[in-house]
């Protein structure tokens, strides 16, 4: 084999390859520092510890559909509204490395460009999936967290999550690529996460919230999720079904991933 064809043969990898080598960089990037990796992993279980006490305290017994614990009602909400943190990672990393030059660098490389976001993703949905399984462990050990789906529900419950957030950092890369400024992008992560959280069925159901908030809860696809979620550990009655919740997010995770494909291969210079 010729010098010339050696080189041709090194210049261009396989789409596998260059994921591959992609999202190792990015793993070992997000698990460098041990001290974020665990404060990471213990932010699900200071919402739970917070929220559940908080609002569990003011629950009556016939607040909650089919007299659950508050605590079996909240743990799928947080399976779900957890991935929002994950999500806004995603971007804010995203937004960092166009800003430091890693980009730029990536650019120069014969990398396929899709792959560098694809990386992303997958290496923040690693982290939330840690996450949730730390979130459903700790819920079960130290707060008596049994749902009556069994391990079917639970494991279902969280395949679903983790559909959702995927769905959701596809969202927040879009916003980086197309805004690539981490103030704007901080603002907007501030201005929807806490509708997308709390104008929802997470915390109380829908039919326990103030008519224009069930309106907006009603519209809200994290509710149809959090709702499936629900169905598949504990039964609360909803009338909501995994493909239902799936339908809700899936759509904007397609048009938000086609659209970040295409906002991400636009130059980097303003």
């Amino acid at each position: 084999m010729t010098a010339v064809a050696q080189v041709e043969q090194w210049s261009h990898p396989g789409s596998f390859t260059q994921l591959r080598l992609l999202t190792a960089r990015q793993l070992r990037h997000a698990f460098a520092d041990r001290r974020a990796v665990v404060l990471n992993l213990v932010q699900p279980l200071v919402m739970l510890t917070l929220f559940g006490q908080i609002f569990g305290s003011i629950a009556g017994p016939g607040a909650l559909p089919g007299g659950v614990r508050y605590l079996d009602y909240l743990m799928p909400a947080l399976l779900v509204t957890t991935g929002i943190g994950a999500a806004q990672h995603a971007g804010i990393v995203l937004v960092r490395e166009m800003g430091t030059g890693m980009t730029a660098r990536l650019r120069s490389l014969p990398v396929n460009l899709r792959l560098v976001l694809v990386a992303r993703a997958v290496t923040d949905l690693t982290r939330a999936a840690l996450q949730l399984l730390v979130l459903l462990a700790c819920g079960a050990a130290l707060f008596g967290f049994v749902p009556s789906g069994g391990v079917p529900g639970m494991v279902g419950a969280l395949v679903l999550a983790l559909a959702v957030i995927w769905s959701l950092i596809w969202v927040f890369l879009l916003i980086a690529a197309w805004l690539r400024s981490l103030e704007v992008l901080t603002g907007i992560a501030f201005l929807v996460t806490y509708p997308l959280m709390f104008a929802s069925s997470a915390f109380v159901p829908v039919e326990k919230l103030p008519g224009w908030l069930r309106a907006v809860a009603t519209l809200n696809p994290v509710t149809y999720a959090i709702d499936a979620a629900r169905d598949l550990t504990i039964g609360g009655g909803s009338a909501a079904s995994p493909a239902v919740g799936l339908a809700a997010t899936a759509p904007l995770g397609v048009a938000a991933m086609l659209a970040a494909f295409r906002a991400f291969r636009r130059p980097l210079s303003r």
